[in-house]
């Protein structure tokens, strides 16, 4: 087990002391809520480091009682009844800190980026990808979380052939950062006579929402173009005006969309751009880092086939983490928590096994 890092726990408590002494200080508004989003983050994290210190001090007057000649016979049979309760208490909070004082993704607090694609499977992968844009959806509303869809392309037969939509609440990323992929689905079609299961896919990217101050694009850098965008007919049919694309030089990314306001589809456009150069800034420096030992559900390899919904059987499986669950009726309704969840922990054990072999 890694140890824990004593002086980065320390670092903490005094921020934490010192964040609580100028926010009683009456600081302007702005610091204020600059200061109060940071001592939102580091209060669970020091509540615990002192519940630690706590409870070792504890083991500490324990173990110093029953090795004392002079403690009465009573005071030994209680210390030795506490003793183990508060050993395991300990080396329960040694997991807790570890996991806590793990290195945070900088992008973990952030909004995202939805962006679900059709794959192969025609109209089906169409209807999947609505499917699954339904139960991100939903699972963003039991976390209080908008959802705002910037574009969306529809499929023939309903669905979506793109969707992209803004997930915006804290900590969005560091709950769906892992749902990057391709999502397969094996289902009878409605549409299927013979009653033969067919399998179709989509894919999945989750980008962190990037803000200016993360990514500076030059305006040299960008070619705006604007287009007359198909209207969506009857009421709609003239007031659709102008869809915009914007294409960024050095990389050749392209984003496009197409609103009734060209400043919208401006300023959207600007958003998606923003977050997938960040997005791309990311994965350079996290293939930079780990080139040798890559974590195979932090790999963010979007070309992955990493879950299979197989509606006949109710089942859904992750096969980064061989995760089989029968709630698949109740996961497409939006309670992926469970997965989601299981997710993270797998990640964090990499992480403290390659922060053991670093210590090591």
């Amino acid at each position: 087990m890694a140890k824990l890092p004593v002086e980065k726990m320390r670092e903490l408590e005094r921020r934490f002391s010192e964040i609580e002494a100028r926010m009683s200080e009456g600081p302007s508004a702005e610091v204020y809520v600059k200061l109060a989003s940071e001592y939102a983050e580091l209060q669970p994290v020091v509540g615990k480091i002192r519940e630690y210190e706590k409870t070792t001090a504890e083991v500490t007057d324990l173990r110093s009682m029953l090795s004392d000649k002079a403690t009465d016979r009573e005071m030994r049979e209680l210390a030795e009844m506490e003793l183990p309760e508060a050993e395991e208490r300990v080396e329960a909070l040694e997991k807790d800190m570890q996991i806590l004082l793990l290195p945070k993704d900088a992008a973990d607090e952030k909004s995202a980026i939805l962006e679900i694609r059709a794959g192969t499977g025609g109209n089906e992968a169409a209807l999947f990808a609505g499917d699954l844009f339904r139960m991100y959806e939903r699972y963003a509303s039991t976390k209080s979380w908008k959802v705002e869809v910037l574009s969306a392309s529809e499929g023939e037969a309903g669905g979506y052939k793109e969707i992209i939509a803004t997930v915006t609440g804290r900590g969005v990323f560091s709950k769906l950062k892992f749902e990057s992929g391709v999502h397969r689905v094996q289902r009878v079609p409605d549409t299927e006579t013979q009653g033969r299961i067919h399998t179709s896919a989509a894919t999945v990217a989750v980008l962190p929402e990037a803000e200016d101050i993360d990514i500076e694009i030059r305006p040299e850098d960008i070619r705006i173009d604007t287009m007359r965008s198909s209207g969506a007919g009857g009421q709609h049919v003239n007031t659709t005006d102008s869809a915009v694309r914007i294409t960024h030089l050095p990389t050749g990314v392209v984003v496009t969309s197409s609103e009734k306001s060209q400043h919208q589809n401006r300023a959207k456009a600007m958003q998606v751009l923003r977050s997938r150069l960040y997005d791309m800034e990311r994965q350079k420096a996290d293939n930079e880092r780990s080139a040798d030992r890559r974590s195979q559900v932090g790999s963010g390899d979007r070309s992955e086939r990493i879950r299979t919904y197989n509606f006949p059987q109710g089942r859904i499986t992750d096969h980064r983490i061989n995760l089989t669950l029968y709630k698949l009726d109740r996961m497409i309704e939006g309670e992926i928590d469970e997965v989601v969840d299981a997710l993270i922990a797998d990640y964090q054990t990499g992480q403290l096994a390659q922060l053991g072999e670093n210590q090591g």
